[in-house]
């Protein structure tokens, strides 16, 4: 069972970056699908990007493609996302996901989460 940690979060401007981490325990990390989804306040939980095991296959939800990164380390055991030109509506807690079996979009594909991290985007 992998335990997932988010970090990185943070207060920021429209237009400004930031880099979230997602180290996860144990020493099979690289048999896991990962993800990161977001929440804001009031909505449920949607996909932001997932990347496969080896890292060579990434997927984004549209209203992220072009501004945010997904990439992994296993060597470090971590994955992290890379977000670029952040908006107003980027606000949320940022969660990342692992699961063995399935490579998806969707929240019910995934056994583990961490615990969140929050983002916040100032206009």
């Amino acid at each position: 069972q992998v335990q997932l940690v988010e970090s990185g979060g943070g207060l920021v401007q429209a237009g400004d970056s930031l880099r979230l981490s997602c180290a996860a325990s144990g020493p099979t990390f690289s048999s896991y699908h990962m993800a990161w989804f977001r929440q804001a306040p009031g909505k449920e939980r949607e996909f932001v990007a997932a990347t496969k095991r080896t890292g060579d296959n990434t997927f984004y939800a549209a209203s992220v493609t072009g501004r945010f990164t997904i990439s992994r380390d296993n060597a470090k055991n971590t994955v992290y996302l890379q977000m670029n030109s952040l908006k107003p509506e980027d606000t949320a807690v940022y969660y990342c996901a692992a699961d063995t079996r399935y490579y998806s979009t969707s929240r019910l594909g995934y056994d583990y989460w961490g615990q969140g991290t929050q983002v916040t985007v100032s206009s």
